[in-house]
């Protein structure tokens, strides 16, 4: 890890107060210790395991005390939200995980074709067992908001147009709620997905372990969304965010994005609209309009402008712990003004945290992978 990077992260658990308690992050609801309970003992009887990943943290996003159980079956693991991972990074992971004998793909839950691939993998590695046991069962586990729920209604909706009797176990025909909240599904609903032999799909909720003692996994998983912002913090997760961003160097590759974007180069809507950008979540993403899409554009380039030109003209060292806070501090005043945040605003600083991280994790500021690729060829 870089050294002003660290210090950063030091002072998540230091000065700066991590969490509200203070040390490793500690959010560990009453509903996933019983899940965990029951994840463990299903795991027993399944036949494969599909283990869902954040694409952007292939590592950090592993339940580690799973990693045991899960290491002993037949395993897929499924790298999702592909479309907000570099794919230049990406295919570095892929190659990883071959070397580690891991079957590995990365995909997009909300898109068939990619869980269409998904299931081959599966299908492909449960040929064995289907010559000699009449009933499969598949498990999908995850930490949350990795997208567990998203993948069983693709899988749901492929079942549905392939196999005439599909039926879920519980006899009602609902989806997985989905939505951007960790901890949304909080028991463990059963999917048939085929007849003869009668494969059944497990979706789970998502678990953590009950501490993560290592901080920048937290501050990871927090950046991802796996861990609510209350319980971290949103400013505390924005300034990682920016830490990670200039040591990087990654506004500065913002420049040739889009010319249009550092000429000062601005589309006018034809209509005033209240677009808000958490509306770009999941579970809020309504059909926006010509003016919302513009609106939008306008704040994601005011915002790379913004981020470029703080970091083309620091004359500090990002390297240097005082110098990298010095310039997230000025970040923060000209991200205020890029995301049209009202100077006198009390909350200003959360506001901007809020929408800055929204962007981010929505991919509207590009796409990223947070942890580096191994050198050593073991898999957690």
């Amino acid at each position: 890890m870089r050294s002003g990077l660290k210090g950063i992260v030091k002072k998540g658990i230091g000065e700066m107060g991590f969490n509200a308690g203070g040390g490793a992050i500690n959010w560990f609801p009453g509903h996933m210790a019983a899940a965990t309970r029951a994840i463990r003992d299903r795991l027993k009887l399944a036949d494969l395991v599909i283990e869902v990943r954040d694409s952007r943290i292939p590592l950090s996003s592993t339940n580690e005390d799973l990693q045991p159980q899960l290491a002993a079956k037949r395993r897929v693991i499924a790298l999702n939200k592909k479309d907000l991972a570099n794919p230049n990074i990406m295919h570095k992971w892929i190659r990883y995980f071959d070397s580690c004998k891991q079957d590995c793909i990365p995909i997009s839950a909300h898109s068939k074709g990619s869980v269409q691939k998904l299931l081959e993998v599966v299908e492909f590695k449960l040929k064995e067992v289907i010559s000699r046991e009449p009933t499969l069962l598949v498990m999908v586990v995850g930490v949350p908001n990795v997208g567990k729920s998203a993948l069983i209604n693709s899988i749901h909706q492929i079942a549905l147009s392939r196999f005439a009797g599909f039926y879920i176990v519980q006899g009602k025909k609902k989806r997985a709620t989905v939505g951007p909240l960790p901890g949304v599904t909080q028991d463990i609903a059963g999917y048939k997905i085929a007849h003869k032999p009668s494969i059944y799909v497990l979706d789970t909720p998502g678990v953590l372990v009950p501490s993560i003692p290592d901080i920048e996994t937290g501050l990871k998983l927090s950046l991802a969304g796996s861990v609510k912002d209350s319980v971290v913090g949103e400013e505390r997760i924005a300034r990682y965010l920016l830490a990670v961003l200039n040591t990087r160097g990654t506004p500065l590759h913002w420049k040739h994005w889009n010319n249009r974007k550092m000429d000062g180069i601005r589309y006018e809507s034809e209509e005033k609209h209240k677009y808000d950008p958490k509306d770009l979540r999941p579970n809020r993403r309504k059909p926006p309009s010509v003016s919302d899409v513009v609106y939008v554009e306008n704040l994601v380039t005011e915002v790379q402008c913004a981020m470029y030109k703080t970091l083309a003209e620091f004359n500090g060292n990002v390297e240097d712990e005082n110098d990298l806070e010095n310039l997230i501090e000025q970040q923060f005043e000209v991200l205020q003004k890029a995301l049209k945040i009202p100077h006198k605003a009390s909350e200003a600083r959360l506001m901007v945290s809020k929408k800055f991280l929204t962007l981010f994790r929505t991919g509207k500021l590009g796409c990223f992978i947070l942890d580096d690729v191994p050198e050593t060829n073991t898999v957690s």
